[in-house]
């Protein structure tokens, strides 16, 4: 059914107009419809134990096909997600936005919603358009293009195709897949020799025109500080002490901080910033915000949740000291005493405290209370359940409250593996054939469920447990099940641009006719490679 550019075209285009932007009804019905289009093939009419769905949350479900060679154990995990993010910013062309031809067409008839650099590509006929197109409904339509070849040639070797809703915004696809393929791999006798994704390769810059491979994907982690000064009123201001003014010290601090830059194979992780800083206040009156919270993204390549945690800690105490300094100085020119001295504290060494003055049942109370709340999410609820504890011991206040806010991407890299290198070499050589400007990037530079693929020996990885306020209530990652994982990881995709923005666009070329023949070729080796083993 895909064994041709024109029919690979075709069903990207499908899968595309199957919209599915997470949270949505849309991606709840998408596994159903796939489902559905699996089952064309007539391998899982005959096997239909091999095709196989799993519940993740909110209705959606993740979705598995094996193609299984009856003489063998090796498997490659193929990888993808069929979430997209939302269509909004296509404005009046918003009912195209899942449309690829057609909203390409549209584009050429009025492109002016585009930069300029969409517009030179749209002139070129090189690019299709679209939500998804890029990110990363693509990747899935080649894994199945995949399956579907190794059916009809009988390939000597274990295909297991898994596509996962949610990558866009907690990975809860991923987290729930990897107990799906645990239990896979035992059901089945299966070996995992390969997990390989295809996110899209993504531009380095305006001006870049190579394609990448990447042996390799970057982490990300959200060290989060919710902060409890000290209530008076605007009349009596040193009465007390603002939480936005205690905040405003760390975020300071933190922003692009080098203390948390990675360098390693020569790459470095982008610096930290903000991602939400604001004050607990709900209503405006004349009383001064003692509560707020912050947010910050920090990236890793080998540190752990721990390492992050000591690094954070280390600069809140340094930001804290400074606050204090500025503080008392202004106390001492008014004349008047000190509330205190601002301490910084673990959300471990909160609850501990808690569950003793409190008791742990009145501790799962607060937590329950706030868990039941509908209108937050494992951000908000992770902060919020820090918030009830402190109010319920404000004798440790004025302070600050250091935690983690889901998600947590580990980091994953394979790139010392002997087959990934092998297989790195390959594609390099064969991109040369179709004169494609093909590299190695060690890291992959966005968020990438492979990162869930890849267990490293951390004894620090109980840090993230211990100081995330939400872990084993609404989120948790299944570190027991990736301890059992030992293959490396690979993305190889195809070539696009402005993921999550309006003028996302597939290249044509790359995708229908170089990427195919790309991940052919690497299946290939790989499978020599089982077979020189043997």
């Amino acid at each position: 059914m895909w064994d041709t550019p024109e029919k690979l075209r075709a069903l990207l285009c499908e899968l595309v107009s199957w919209e599915s932007q997470t949270l949505t009804k849309g991606e709840q019905q998408f596994s159903k419809k796939l489902q559905a289009k699996l089952q064309q093939l007539q391998y899982f009419v005959d096997h239909p134990s091999y095709l196989t769905f799993c519940d993740v949350d909110h209705e959606r479900q993740l979705v598995s096909a094996l193609y299984k060679n009856p003489n063998v154990e090796e498997t490659v995990v193929l990888i993808s997600h069929f979430d997209t993010v939302q269509i909004e910013e296509y404005g009046s062309f918003m009912p195209l936005a899942t449309m690829p031809e057609e909203l390409t067409n549209a584009f050429r008839a009025d492109p002016s919603m585009l930069n300029l650099s969409a517009k030179k590509d749209l002139a070129s006929g090189d690019y299709l358009f679209g939500r998804g197109v890029m990110d990363m409904k693509m990747g899935l339509a080649l894994h199945l293009q995949l399956v579907e070849t190794a059916i009809m040639e009988e390939w000597p070797i274990n295909l297991l195709l898994v596509t996962v809703p949610d990558e866009e915004v907690n990975s809860a696809g991923m987290r729930q897949a990897v107990k799906h393929i645990s239990e896979l791999q035992k059901k089945q006798d299966l070996t995992f020799i390969l997990f390989l994704n295809s996110e899209p390769s993504f531009s380095q810059g305006p001006a870049d025109l190579k394609e990448y491979v990447y042996s390799g994907t970057i982490g990300k982690i959200m060290p989060a500080a919710l902060f409890y000064g000290k209530e008076t009123h605007v009349g009596e201001p040193l009465k007390g002490i603002t939480a936005p003014f205690m905040s405003a010290f760390l975020t300071a601090e933190m922003e692009w901080n080098d203390k948390f830059c990675e360098e390693d194979f020569g790459e470095l992780t982008p610096l930290p910033v903000s991602l939400q800083l604001k004050d607990l206040k709900n209503q405006y009156s004349t009383q001064t915000p003692y509560r707020a919270m912050t947010m910050y993204n920090v990236f890793l390549m080998k540190r752990s949740a721990g390492e992050i945690m000591d690094i954070f800690e280390e600069v809140a105490k340094e930001a804290m000291a400074k606050c204090q300094s500025r503080y008392e100085i202004i106390c001492q020119k008014q004349g008047v005493s000190t509330i205190g001295t601002i301490s910084v504290i673990r959300f471990e060494e909160l609850y501990a405290y808690a569950v003793q003055k409190l008791g742990t049942e009145k501790v799962n109370e607060l937590k329950t209370f706030v868990i039941a709340n509908g209108s937050y999410d494992d951000r908000e609820r992770s902060l919020r359940i820090a918030d009830q504890l402190l109010i319920h011991c404000r004798e440790l206040a004025p302070a600050v409250i250091l935690l983690f806010a889901p998600p947590y991407y580990p980091p994953a890299n394979s790139s010392n593996n002997l087959l990934i290198q092998g297989a790195i070499s390959l594609l390099l050589e064969e991109a040369k054939k179709y004169n494609i400007p093909l590299e190695q990037i060690h890291y992959f530079n966005g968020i990438c469920d492979l990162s869930y693929c890849q267990f490293r020996v951390d004894k620090d990885w109980k840090a993230y447990e211990k100081n995330t306020p939400v872990w084993g209530e609404t989120y948790d990652i299944p570190f027991q099940e990736m301890s059992q994982f030992s293959a490396p990881v690979l993305n190889v995709g195809p070539y696009g641009k402005d993921a999550h923005q309006i003028s996302e666009r597939l290249h044509v070329k790359s995708a229908f006719e170089e990427m195919p023949e790309l991940l052919y070729e690497l299946l290939k080796y790989v499978s020599k490679r089982i077979q020189v083993v043997e």
